[in-house]
């Protein structure tokens, strides 16, 4: 099956259908913003004011008023919406139905059965064709080559006389519609040629001919299923709006939860839930080998205790009947898990004797029932369903069967006088009628999790009958007549479907968490879904539960959070305690081959309503396999199972469905005391508005940062630093941002929405990790002077002597194995930490080893992040600091690089010991070993690119004032710059600890450094950087050096190495500073665009009201001059007598030039502008807020012109 072509056609169809039915619309004078009146005629009606306007058939006139009432109910976009789709479901339903030659005519009606042919059979054949047609008016229509009035015609007496076999898809198309039916239906760009051409027909055949089987390994599947993958793919663009809607916090509505839900799931997971439910349902009372033979995924019982096999054995029913059977989908989507159903059920009637052309009506009549929210998808089940039966009976279609699926409707708008004409004085039927309104107000709402109670739907349905038979003459009672016979029937299908219980649950639920529910739904789960509440996927399984019959069986995929997290241990401690689960895969990320990403992580098992305390239960452990395809193959691995009885999971705290684990780590966690008894896992600092409170540390005014260099006297300060979580990096690290703890936090603290626990314990030594990983979790120790963030909890040590113990713990082998049973979900919370079993150790010689190699692995990995200009501990770029005698930057790089590899060395044979001693501490050396993967060491190995693009970096910091090669460390990134640097006697001149002495490179003064194309500048950041390479390793290997950085950075073969480095500078630096400095660039490049007229460099601390007009007169009005004179000098070149080859050159570098001085001329009026409003900044704002005060400027261009919108700095 191409899946790219089907979802390719499906948004594009969804794209066109949407556009041209709101054409439709709009020619019957119907808009987003108005409904114009219209005229009418004795033979129809036309639009008022609209000259041009055709006329309409007289019938249209109630379309169209029906049309404008649903209009008003649901709004413009989602009548639009529904209509589109409506057409979509009978487009493709009639495209498969044509392929597998199911149309009772035998005439195909969307293309043509000879290959190259585009027009579609059915206009060939249609004086022929077996259809309730008016001959007269087919003859009218050819005679007048009105071949697309003719097609339409053709195609909704087609739809109608489907809809009298299947209803649910084709209803008699009389309604609105047909009104919007789009034109041009048979032109090469319509819907339907787009689908006859774009998807292959393999992939619509449910039974394929012999060549094509030969291309079945290599195609894939086909059949039913791409009526699935149709509608996933139809409502993906819509599922990316709403997620979009989502981020920006818009709740999700009704109408869009079936967009934002739904999921398609893969064909091997639904064989495992049917076969081993509905599938094993049949076995236990009804043994046959065949049969298990055949269901590929069955999962043979685990050898169980004789005590077990007794009350198993005494819960069979060898009496079952297949007609006994019921299976319920409540979330049925397009109908996938239920057709698979169809093929077991088919089987099991088989096996017991039934005959082959009843047991498909059998089948849809009585064992197969189905709930969704979403009309198409209640089409599209019905219409799956019905082609699965056609596949097995030929005549299915005269039998016409009742199926029992629904797609839930609302009771709303259904008016008390209605109710009063269908109840009359029976007051018994009023009380059931009216709580048949009330429960299913705003059902698409809830859907299938209602609780609906069984009442007299027969009295109900008799009295319907008794309105459809008598004719109502009075015009009030017509209308009630009409609302209750359109109405009330579908209700009482869905309570009668809501109100039962099922031998077979099975299902893949809605997945939705608190954050997208709106209001209502929100509270509904609250109030009848307490314990589960926390996800719709959740809510099903405890609804699943209850639709359930006694020792029946519940079959779900669904995410896996609620086998481990905290806030599902009721619903969980529910299903250990009082079911069996009877077996379950386990299948982590990637499942779904159309969701990528580590977020989304399921789990599918099988639930038996019936508790045995000791049953042993399979669990298969595929979350190590990385896609859906490799997880199908390993299900057979033997390997991946796991048997444990579900009741030992209350051993652990929480109740962590950790069915890997073995009686030795089980037991853990009741000898040995938890983490939280000994110190203090806590939640930090919710601060309610995180770009309020918090600022990348390099943002602010580093003057103003509370750090363990100054005066403890904390009042003098704004800024402290504060841990915020971050990647995998253990031992130290992270340590980035800093928050606005000003009079000890008292704009924070009373900021709404804020959370601040613990106070007493702020500014103590404790151990923090990242809330969220996607990866393992890393414990990381900072210092006293931290605040703690909600994404960056902590643990509180009150003994100090546990720091070192308790982070070598967490961080080796037992503490990730041991936190991977309380949290193997991508979050670690301070609860999870706290019920981490700590074993405590006497032997002194064991703790100082302990602690020695810890605070080496802490030492280690500070040097490592401290070595990065990112860390607020930098002291001079490693080339320097390793540099040695060396006089080339080759060879600093070498002892840099030979460094960095003995310190992972060290550092991963460090918690390659580590592990040795936890796992001996533990007694787990059957089960763990002590080797370290190079990928789980977390500091950095050198790397040339990286490092000498660091290094350029580092050497433009120290153009700025920012480092300095006289003195190490951060120099100034706040305050008044003559306090440390000043110009005295043509020289400048840096403050040290020593005092004033001579700076070993030129500041740039002025705080601007060009970037340009050429040498126009004696002072441009190619000299300065040539000049700062010459001063670190000496004149004599100056060229050396730079060829050495030119290759590094990518020298082209016609470069020098200067143009190279010219060349980074003006594409490649600004990037990487932006990626560097996280989208917060403290150096900020004035930009004039594309042709590279105008780029300069300003340090963002330096700045001043002045500064834009100084990089205006001083460099850009220079730059210009410039230009100028160099054109001038071109011209003279051109008309002298210079060779053909050489005039090419100077003309194409006139050109270019030409067009700088075009985009400077423009840049010079943006700057101008703001040059004159003399902006202001405040380094506390940060970044993101001082950026975009120069970013999407309006310049005036004169009355009546629109103004010119540009930005003064490149775009971050």
């Amino acid at each position: 099956m191409n899946k790219a072509a089907i979802k390719n056609f499906a948004i594009r169809a969804r794209r066109k259908l949407i556009e041209e039915v709101t054409q439709k619309a709009y020619e019957i004078g119907i808009t987003k913003d108005d409904i114009y009146d219209i005229e009418t005629f004795e033979d129809g009606f036309r639009v008022k004011g609209r000259e041009n306007s055709r006329i309409f058939k007289k019938y249209e006139i109630k379309q169209r008023e029906k049309l404008i009432q649903n209009i008003k109910e649901k709004g413009f976009d989602q009548v639009m919406e529904e209509v589109a789709y409506t057409w979509f479901n009978r487009f493709i339903a009639l495209r498969f139905m044509e392929v597998n030659n199911y149309l009772p005519t035998g005439v195909r009606v969307l293309s043509s059965i000879e290959k190259g042919k585009t027009e579609p059979d059915i206009i060939k054949e249609a004086s022929n064709v077996d259809l309730e047609v008016d001959r007269e008016i087919i003859y009218n229509l050819q005679i007048n080559n009105k071949t697309e009035e003719l097609y339409k015609y053709l195609l909704i007496k087609q739809c109608n006389q489907l809809g009298k076999i299947m209803p649910s898809v084709f209803e008699e198309i009389s309604d609105y519609t047909e009104l919007l039916l789009p034109d041009n239906l048979l032109s090469k760009d319509s819907v339907i040629r787009d689908l006859v051409e774009s998807i292959e027909e393999y992939d619509w055949k449910i039974e394929l001919d012999e060549e094509e089987q030969k291309l079945e390994e290599e195609k894939g599947e086909h059949g039913i299923e791409i009526i699935g993958w149709l509608y996933q793919y139809y409502i993906s663009e819509k599922k990316d709006e709403v997620f979009a809607g989502l981020r920006k916090n818009k709740k999700i509505t009704k109408e869009n939860i079936p967009a934002a839900t739904q999921l398609f799931t893969p064909k091997w997971i639904v064989k495992y839930m049917v076969e081993n439910s509905l599938g094993r349902l049949w076995l236990e009372s009804h043994p046959n080998e065949k049969l298990k033979e055949k269901w590929k995924y069955y999962l043979e019982e685990a050898e169980q205790d004789p005590e077990v096999k007794k009350q198993l054995e005494e819960l069979k029913n060898p009496n079952l009947s297949p007609e006994d059977i019921k299976v319920l989908d409540p979330a049925m989507g397009s109908g996938h898990i239920l057709v698979y159903a169809f093929d077991v059920l088919y089987d099991i009637y088989l096996s017991a004797g039934y005959s082959e052309r009843e047991i498909p009506t059998l089948i849809l009549e009585k064992n197969l029932y189905g709930l969704d929210i979403d009309d198409r998808a209640g089409q599209l089940a019905a219409f799956a369903l019905l082609m699965k039966a056609r596949s097995k009976n030929r005549r299915i279609f005269r039998y016409r069967p009742k199926l029992n699926l629904c797609s839930i409707q609302e009771s709303n708008d259904i008016p008390r006088e209605a109710v009063d004409y269908l109840v009359k004085e029976d007051e018994n039927l009023r009380k059931d009628v009216e709580y048949l309104i009330n429960i299913f107000h705003d059902a698409k709402e809830y859907g299938s999790i209602l609780d609906v109670k069984e009442i007299d739907f027969d009295s109900i349905e008799k009295r319907l009958e008794e309105i459809r038979d008598v004719e109502t003459l009075d015009l009030f009672e017509l209308r009630y007549k009409e609302i209750i016979l359109e109405k009330i029937p579908f209700l009482i299908k869905q309570g009668k479907i809501m109100s039962e219980k099922y031998c077979v649950v099975c299902t893949n639920p809605p997945y939705m968490g608190n954050r997208g529910m709106n209001n209502n739904l929100s509270d509904y789960l609250k109030k009848c879904f307490f314990d589960s509440k926390h996800d719709l996927y959740s809510v099903f399984i405890e609804k699943c539960i209850k639709y359930s019959c006694e020792n029946m069986y519940i079959s779900m995929i669904t995410q896996h959070s609620w086998m481990f997290l905290s806030k599902f241990e009721n619903i969980r401690k529910k299903i250990i305690n009082n079911n069996i689960i009877l077996s379950m895969v386990h299948l982590g990320t990637k499942a779904f081959e159309e969701i990528g990403g580590e977020v989304v992580q399921s789990t599918v098992f099988v639930i038996k309503k019936f508790n045995i305390q000791y049953y042993k239960t399979t669990y298969l452990k595929l979350t190590n396999y990385k896609n859906s395809a490799e997880k199908e193959k390993e299900f057979f691995n033997i390997n991946n199972r796991y048997v444990t009885r579900n009741i030992t999971f209350n051993k652990i705290p929480g109740s962590p469905i950790a069915y890997w684990i073995n009686e030795n780590f089980r037991n853990l966690f009741v000898t040995e005391k938890l983490l939280g008894e000994i110190e203090m896992p806590v939640e930090g600092i919710k601060t309610g508005n995180n770009n309020l409170f918090l600022r990348l540390w390099y943002e602010v005014n580093y003057n103003n940062i509370y750090h363990k260099i100054f005066n403890k006297n904390k009042s003098l300060y704004k800024w402290f630093p504060i841990a915020k979580g971050g990647d995998y990096r253990k031992w130290y690290g992270n340590n980035e941002y800093v928050v606005n703890w000003y009079n000890n936090g008292e704009e924070l603290i009373n900021y709404p929405n804020s959370t601040v626990s613990h106070k007493d314990l702020f500014f103590t030594d404790a151990i923090t990790w990242s809330y969220i990983c996607s990866y393992k979790i890393s414990i990381r120790y900072l210092g006293k002077e931290y605040l703690y963030n909600n994404k960056g909890p902590c643990c509180y040590i009150r003994n100090q002597k546990n720091i070192f113990y308790l982070m070598a713990l967490l961080n080796s082998v037992v503490g990730d194995t041991i936190l991977n049973i309380l949290a193997p979900t991508l979050d670690y919370k301070p609860g999870n930490l706290k019920n981490v079993p700590v074993k405590i150790i006497k032997d002194n010689k064991i703790l100082n080893q302990i602690d020695l190699i810890t605070k080496n692995c802490w030492e280690i990995s500070k040097n490592d992040w401290d070595s990065f200009e990112t860390s607020w501990d930098f002291k001079k770029h490693p080339l320097l600091t390793y540099k040695g005698n060396a006089p080339t930057v080759e060879e600093a790089f070498n002892n840099w690089s030979d460094f960095t590899e003995k310190q992972f060395n060290q550092l991963k044979a460090n918690e390659e010991e580590l592990n040795r001693i936890f796992i001996e501490i533990y007694g787990l050396q059957d089960e763990l070993t002590p080797e370290v993967d190079d990928k789980d060491i977390t500091i950095r190995k050198a790397a040339r690119e990286r490092d000498i693009k660091s290094f350029i970096s580092y050497a433009v910091g120290c153009m700025f004032g920012r480092y300095s090669l006289d003195e190490e460390g951060l120099i100034y990134a706040g305050g008044d710059f003559k306090d440390y640097f000043k110009f005295e006697n043509g020289e400048w001149q840096i403050k040290t600890k020593e005092g004033w002495k001579k700076s070993s490179i030129d500041i740039a003064g002025d705080n601007v450094i060009p970037i340009v194309d050429d040498d126009y500048f004696e002072d441009d950041i190619v000299n300065r950087f040539v000049e700062f390479v010459k001063v670190v390793f000496g004149e004599e290997t100056l060229e050396e050096n730079l060829d050495y950085i030119a290759e590094t950075l990518g020298k082209k073969s016609n470069e020098t190495s200067r143009q190279a480095i010219r060349r980074y500078f003006l594409k490649g630096f600004y990037k990487d500073h932006v990626k560097t400095y996280k989208k917060r660039p403290i150096y900020w490049l004035f930009d004039s665009g594309k042709e590279n007229g105008f780029k300069a460099l300003i340090y963002m601390h330096r700045y001043d009201p002045s500064t834009i007009a100084r990089v205006r007169t001083d460099y850009l009005h220079r730059l210009q001059k410039k230009y100028e004179a160099e054109i001038k000098h071109l011209d003279i070149l051109i008309d002298s007598d210079i060779s053909k080859k050489e005039e090419i050159v100077a003309r194409k570098r006139k050109e270019k030039i030409m067009k700088q001085i075009m985009e400077c001329r423009v840049y010079d009026q943006i700057i101008a502008h703001i040059a004159n409003q003399k902006i202001e900044i405040d380094l506390d704002d940060g970044v993101k807020v001082n950026y975009a005060k120069f970013q999407g400027v309006e310049i005036p261009q004169g009355e009546g012109k629109k103004p010119l919108k540009a930005n003064l700095l490149a775009e971050i």
